[in-house]
């Protein structure tokens, strides 16, 4: 038995020797980086706008590309989706935010994003100031 352990462990080491240095390493893949736009209509003021968003690393052209991130990061919790919709049938005050508008495309932690806002009402009110200030701070 120790026969067959020994020619066992010396034919495992010449078959790991065989193998070229480079068969083992390999370099683990790049997550892409997390890209957004950030389009901005109606808010009447300077916040209006196409913004480049970058996280991991930070940058782009949005005016607060840090916070930004920081925001995004907060409210990226597994198994839920920081654009997503109000839910259909949720009841929602009916107050008027104001005429603006975003849309968010891109790709937030490896998945695609197509995500629309507006002020339409205190859900989406809600919704928008949640991700404040990756969506401008705006009032009506």
């Amino acid at each position: 038995m120790l026969r067959r352990f020994a020619l066992t462990a010396a034919a495992s080491v010449a078959a790991l020797s065989a193998v070229p240095a480079t068969a083992h390493a390999s370099t683990p893949p790049v997550p892409p980086a997390d890209q957004l736009t950030v389009t901005v209509t109606g808010t009447g003021g300077e916040a209006d706008g196409k913004y480049k968003l970058t996280c991991h690393p930070t940058g782009g052209t949005h005016p607060n590309a840090a916070e930004a991130c920081e925001r995004l990061k907060e409210v990226t919790v597994w198994g839920t989706d920081p654009f997503a919709p109000v839910p259909k049938g949720a009841m929602c005050t009916m107050q008027y935010g104001g005429p603006a508008t975003a849309h968010v495309t891109g790709t937030w932690q490896g998945r695609p994003v197509n995500a629309t806002y507006d002020r339409s009402n205190g859900c989406e009110i809600g919704r928008w100031n949640a991700l404040v200030p990756v969506l401008p701070a705006t009032s009506a």
